[in-house]
């Protein structure tokens, strides 16, 4: 098989399918511009249901290779109790539909913000078993594709007008995002108790799984979730300058209009 189909961060294959999704998020809003927000909300909803629905499709077919078993032994290797929809990115389909339905702004704030990073971070720095193989393999469809998703459903939120950024949201969200990660590090102290999945690590909680970034938090911070405090920091930052820059762009495209 051509190289070509070898899925990497920033390969030539990458950069196409990434400019696919954001094409396809264009295409979409311009379709739905008239149309009611309970209709922008119900695409968006229904498109994370399919996504779901194709999630556990994917999880199947990682039950059932054994290449990923074996690339994945060190932490445990395959096990359902590891494979549940609460890591960052899986969090957001399952989120993103009731933000989306009751415009509830803790929730569209955590989903519009956290979405996108989530699934970016891991697009370009993906797990074992996600790096360097042929993007037909089921787990490789599976794994881009709900990410790529994952990242254009959050987008819509802000740019089919269902959420406005705003700087007084982030608190907030931070705090959201904070309570969050710590129930989930409790199931996965709950999982590792039991013995129901004595790896488990859902939201990067207890261990780095080898991420450059979490490595280096974890060297300041050398103690579960505790670690993952900088990120709050980093998350801050990030927030403020896309609220900066969504305000920005919809300043400018209000000012077009008004002119028009």
């Amino acid at each position: 098989m051509s190289s070509f189909w070898i899925m990497r961060p920033f390969s030539p294959l990458f950069i196409i399918l990434f400019t696919f999704f954001i094409l396809l998020l264009a295409g979409t809003r311009m379709l739905m511009q008239g149309k009611s927000d309970r209709t922008k909300a119900l695409v968006i909803s229904v498109t994370c249901w399919i996504t779901l629905i194709g999630f556990f499709v994917y999880k199947y077919a990682l039950s059932i290779d054994p290449e990923f078993d074996a690339l994945t032994a060190q932490m445990g290797g395959f096990n359902w109790w590891g494979e549940l929809p609460l890591q960052l990115c899986n969090i957001n389909l399952l989120l993103i539909p009731v933000a989306a339905l009751t415009r509830k702004r803790a929730l569209l704030s955590f989903c519009f913000f956290i979405g996108p990073l989530g699934a970016l971070m891991a697009l370009v720095m993906p797990g074992n078993g996600f790096d360097g193989f042929s993007i037909f393999l089921p787990r490789m469809l599976g794994y881009f594709g709900t990410h790529f998703i994952v990242m254009i459903a959050a987008l819509a939120l802000g740019t089919f007008g269902l959420y406005e950024p705003k700087l007084r949201d982030l608190p907030m969200m931070i705090v959201t995002v904070f309570v969050i990660g710590l129930i989930v590090f409790g199931f996965n102290m709950f999982l590792r108790a039991t013995g129901l999945h004595p790896k488990a690590n859902y939201f990067f909680t207890v261990e780095t799984e080898g991420n450059a970034l979490l490595e280096l938090f974890h060297r300041w911070i050398p103690i579960p979730f505790l670690y993952l405090l900088p990120s709050f920091l980093i998350l801050g930052v990030y927030d403020s300058l896309v609220t900066f820059l969504f305000n920005l762009a919809k300043r400018r495209t209000d000012r077009k209009n008004t002119i028009a």
